[in-house]
């Protein structure tokens, strides 16, 4: 058995830094829904500048900040356009629906990517009989595509052709800091293929909690609206968003680390029977296989057992994911533990 647990179901499980629990416990504070937070302002205008927009709000989780654009861009009985597999879509509680009143129309993508050609035939004609299209979703990276990033052209090409049929883009960039940095290309420039976009501090930068929203002065204005609304208000959270300042700050950099960790489990996973599994697509720090001898569950279990959590997505699918918390030593336990539940001796 692994001497220490080694987690890899997510990079939601990581841990403050005795540095950032330092800046936490040290950050000026005030009442941040009268605007009174001094630390929560300066990560709302970092963030802001970082991504390009005029302004941005704190809010307690990626999935308020998603559940607030889809309500601030659309009104009930509206349609939005989304990937099948989308976070918004898949993994939000039908959020969509109970709070904004919106429904879905699903796009089809490869690997959560899709272009202009395939939202066309999804438009609705201007008439009484449908609900208008309103907005479309973009995930980058992609989730369940495996933490596939969005080419840029892609993005652009996508929200040009929002922009043309009068319709609104939101970005869900929880991991925007991952796309960046394995594709060398700033959120800035990603966050402008949108008219929104939300970004998460607390997976492979390692915050405790909280995400941000941004868009226009406008855009945001209501959003706090509805943020308040959502129950989102906040009071003295300069405590947690000194946590996603020093996160933004010390280890956004270090994510390329956690790529390279994925991709080195990858190609080993590769070459080990009954695993189904593509390196070539472990683009950033997900890594998303096929179990081919047993249940998937089945193999998850034996792998816990043995001090190494990883997450059953489906029937025959599991899911580890790297982060801060995990080293190069820990892929290698990993993999010796994967061959000995795959490939025994006698």
């Amino acid at each position: 058995m692994s001497t220490r647990l080694i987690d890899l179901r997510s990079d939601t499980i990581t841990q403050p830094t005795p540095a950032m629990r330092r800046a936490m416990a040290e950050a000026l504070v005030g009442d941040d829904v009268m605007g009174d937070d001094p630390t929560v302002s300066a990560l709302e205008k970092e963030v802001a500048a970082r991504l390009g927009k005029e302004a941005a709000v704190f809010v307690p989780s990626g999935t308020m900040a998603n559940q607030i654009a889809v309500r601030a861009h659309t009104e009930p009985g509206d349609e939005i356009l989304l990937e099948t597999n989308s976070h918004i879509y898949f993994y939000e509680a039908g959020g969509i629906g109970a709070i904004s009143g919106v429904i879905a129309r699903c796009v089809s993508g490869r690997r959560g990517i899709f272009g202009a050609a395939d939202l066309l035939p999804c438009l609705r004609p201007a008439d009484v009989h449908f609900a208008p299209t309103r907005l479309v979703c973009i995930e980058n990276t992609h989730n369940r595509g495996g933490g596939s990033v969005w080419p840029l052209e892609t993005m652009r090409e996508v929200g040009s052709f929002a922009q043309s049929h009068n319709l609104r883009c939101h970005l869900d960039g929880a991991r925007l800091w991952n796309a960046s940095v394995a594709n060398n290309v700033s959120e800035s420039a990603y966050a402008a293929c949108c008219d929104s976009v939300s970004v998460c501090f607390s997976k492979g930068l390692g915050a405790p909690v909280g995400s941000a929203l941004a868009g226009t002065e406008k855009f945001i204005h209501r959003a706090r609206r509805f943020r308040k609304q959502f129950g989102g208000g906040m009071r003295q959270a300069g405590i947690i968003a000194a946590g996603a300042l020093h996160a933004l700050h010390h280890h956004r950099e270090r994510l390329a680390e956690d790529h390279a960790n994925a991709q080195h489990l990858a190609k080993h996973l590769s070459g080990l029977r009954g695993i189904g599994i593509n390196p070539q697509e472990v683009e950033t720090n997900i890594v998303r296989f096929e179990v081919e001898s047993m249940p998937a569950p089945t193999l998850a279990e034996l792998l816990n057992q043995k001090g190494v959590r990883v997450l059953a997505t489906g029937p025959t699918t599991l899911r580890a994911v790297t982060s801060l918390m995990v080293t190069r030593e820990d892929m290698e336990a990993t993999l010796e533990i994967f061959k000995t539940l795959l490939q025994p001796t006698c």
